[in-house]
């Protein structure tokens, strides 16, 4: 069975077992958190929508790589660099559950 959660104005494809990183979440680590799923599929196929709930661990926080924006106009003695490292939240999806 997996679900399909939205976190972050993202959505991704869970299952249990699964760690994934989201957008951060202001939750600290080896707290438990409820993501209500868009889409659950169950093991015989079937499809239920809105119903049911993912239950989480947070497991820790970080940053991603830093992301490099380099921006350049020929001949203007123009240049900027800037640099980017965007907050994450680890979490481990503990169970799928269906009402």
């Amino acid at each position: 069975m997996y679900a399909v959660v939205e976190t972050g104005g993202k959505q991704y494809m869970v299952r249990k077992g699964l760690r994934i990183k989201v957008e951060h979440i202001p939750h600290e680590p080896g707290t438990t958190i409820e993501l209500t799923p868009i889409l659950i599929k169950k093991d015989d196929g079937s499809l239920e929508l809105n119903k049911g709930k993912v239950l989480a661990e947070v497991l820790s926080h970080g940053k991603h790589k830093k992301v490099i924006v380099f921006k350049f106009r020929a001949k203007k003695n123009y240049k900027r660099w800037r640099g980017h490292r965007q907050p994450y939240t680890e979490i481990l999806i503990k169970d799928v559950k269906e009402e």
